[in-house]
């Protein structure tokens, strides 16, 4: 459902007033105890979310209103809700440095990027990236696109392969799950597929199938 014709300042007001009411203040402080910064955390939770990303359907401008704030729930409302044929690559480069967290990572990766045609160059190259949730959100994006039965090239599995293993040698735990899944999702296309992380990870102490 594509919502069109709407008020965006308005709307935005109404959606930020709605929080309150839905609001887990429980689910918020234990966020914050784990180091989840935001300006503003309601604590909503992703199913609530959901529902009302159905109930204001799909909107580019809004997505891009309710990007800008520093507001966990509004940018999960804009992976929820931003049109995919109109999220242009420059857009998901903005976007990806603006990403600061593991949780708004996995929701971009699951909720929009993984949808997205030519998302798999940039995945590749997120992984290989400094920023640790830039990795994080390329393996993500990565394991959906292998779930779907989705198969890179050989210099695709190559690099894979590569940045997996510097993956799971590092000391950041969300990294090293987010590598394992990826690799996992990957074995999990065909037998040749097992064969290759069998063979890479054989000489490695790493125990993932």
């Amino acid at each position: 459902m594509i919502m069109e014709n709407i008020n965006v300042e308005e709307t935005l007001k109404e959606i930020k007033r709605s929080f309150r009411l839905v609001m887990n203040g429980v689910a918020s402080q234990s966020m914050r105890e784990k180091g989840v910064d935001y300006k503003i955390n309601w604590g909503v939770s992703f199913i609530e979310l959901k529902r009302m990303a159905a109930r204001y359907g799909k909107n580019y401008d809004l997505a891009i209103a309710l990007w800008k704030e520093n507001i966990r729930e509004c940018k999960i409302l804009a992976t929820l809700i931003m049109p995919e044929e109109q999220m242009m690559p420059d857009m998901v480069d903005l976007w990806m440095e603006q990403i600061d967290s593991q949780e708004m990572a996995e929701m971009a990766a699951f909720n929009l990027f993984s949808r997205l045609p030519y998302i798999p160059a940039k995945a590749f190259s997120w992984i290989a990236s400094e920023r640790e949730v830039c990795r994080i959100c390329g393996y993500q994006v990565l394991a959906r696109l292998f779930m779907k039965g989705e198969q890179p090239d050989e210099r695709g599995i190559n690099e894979l392969i590569d940045q997996s293993i510097s993956a799971l040698h590092s000391e950041s735990l969300p990294l090293r799950h987010a590598a394992t899944t990826c690799l996992q999702r990957f074995a999990g296309i065909s037998e040749e597929c097992e064969m290759i992380v069998k063979s890479a990870l054989k000489n490695e102490d790493f125990q993932i199938l």
